[in-house]
């Protein structure tokens, strides 16, 4: 009589050669109808199924060789049920996790979006955040002048931090905008890999102040006062004895440094074929300086004829386009920028045709036509190839849309 350890032995091998196949079809079906439905489906349904298929498929190997099945009694019979079960219910947990876990729409693009690696992310402030770094160097654009030295060591020895949740083409955005507010770059491309390593080519600014004065205004620059902690792009009231100017901030310098930790100021007034300063400069320190203020051209003769003057710093109040993209973070919203390519099926159409909102279940904010925004746009604005969008919508519906249109 044979012992019980070597009966459950045979037990094990018969379960498992017999369950190989219910094994196969359980994942197949629970990551199938999970992909396709996103449902799951009933685990005790799938293992009744896993054992009549080992049933079928025991049947089948007792008829092609009679010996296997032949030393088999209940103990045996038992322990095979038990593994067949075992393996059922295995694969069909590792199909339906992976049904759930895979993207709808596979693509190459959307593989590289997700697959920046878990050793490049730390926790900072309670929040998951990359610390990414600049490898190789920073080279030159191809067709602009060479960055200047002082520069490109500034852009690699910055501390460069976004958040870990961002796919790699949106980190790579960030990354480009950062180095255009911060450095005030011409054009820049940036490839970051999976592990945060950043690939970055720059392009020094082509201007100073003529680049920042809006079209059809001056700049003239005011000994003052200058308050501490003045930015570029802040509004100001500059007076002039009994004139009182309004403009905005194009550059700034002061003298004074504060107690504690020196802020550079906002921008040195130098000549525009200056070489660059190689620190980003946000805020003014304070004290007897110069405010350089882009403001109406008729304006822009009293001020130069005024030999002493006071800055104004005037209130921009709450900053509505921050408060719109917080109420639509909280209702799962997400808004993204993106470049319309030539053969995107909602070119040449207006966006009353196409139906954005019920085609892909996006809404669009804002489009970019011929260099001049239209905010809130209506169904008969006409949307081409090259045209920049700002769209609103959920997580999933910007994916599957950006890979349509960008």
């Amino acid at each position: 009589m044979t012992s019980a350890p070597v009966q459950a032995l045979h037990g094990i091998y018969l379960g498992l050669l017999a369950g190989v196949i219910p094994a196969l079809v359980s994942f197949g079906f629970g990551f199938i109808f999970r992909y396709v439905t996103g449902l799951s489906v009933p685990a005790f349904g799938v293992v009744v199924l896993g054992v009549a298929l080992a049933g079928v498929n025991g049947g089948f190997l007792a008829f092609a060789d009679p010996t296997i099945t032949q030393a088999a009694n209940s103990t045996t019979l038992v322990v095979a049920l038990l593994v067949v079960a075992m393996l059922t219910f295995y694969t069909h947990s590792v199909g339906d996790k992976m049904g759930a876990t895979l993207p709808r729409r596979i693509s190459l693009k959307s593989l590289r979006e997700r697959t920046l690696h878990t050793d490049a992310i730390e926790l900072v402030g309670g929040r998951n955040e990359v610390a990414v770094s600049v490898v190789g160097g920073v080279r030159d654009l191809e067709g602009y002048p060479p960055l200047p030295e002082s520069l490109r060591a500034s852009i690699r020895d910055a501390e460069w931090r976004f958040p870990a949740d961002l796919p790699l083409s949106e980190l790579e955005g960030r990354f480009v905008d950062r180095l255009r507010s911060d450095f005030d770059v011409e054009e820049a491309s940036v490839t970051v890999d999976e592990h945060g390593r950043a690939t970055v080519a720059a392009a020094p600014p082509a201007a100073g102040v003529s680049k920042r004065t809006p079209v059809g205004k001056r700049a003239v620059s005011v000994p003052a006062l200058v308050p501490t902690g003045i930015a570029r792009g802040d509004e100001v009231s500059v007076l002039a004895g009994d004139s009182r100017v309004d403009g905005t901030v194009v550059s700034a310098k002061s003298g004074g440094k504060p107690a504690a930790e020196p802020t550079a100021p906002v921008d040195d007034d130098e000549p525009e074929d200056a070489e660059p300063s190689a620190k980003p400069a946000p805020t003014t320190t304070g004290g007897e300086g110069r405010v350089t203020v882009a403001v109406q051209r008729p304006d822009a003769e009293a001020l130069l004829a005024a030999d002493r003057t006071r800055i104004v710093v005037r209130a921009r109040g709450t900053r509505r386009e921050y408060e719109l993209l917080g109420l639509l973070r909280r209702g799962g919203q997400r808004v993204r920028r993106l470049t319309l390519r030539a053969d995107a099926p909602v070119v040449d159409a207006t966006l009353g045709e196409v139906n954005l909102r019920e085609t892909y279940g996006v809404t669009v904010l804002a489009v970019r036509h011929d260099g001049s925004w239209t905010v809130a746009p209506s169904g008969d604005v006409a949307l081409a190839a090259g045209d920049e969008l700002f769209v609103a919508g959920p997580r999933r519906e910007l994916d599957a849309f950006e890979e349509v249109a960008k």
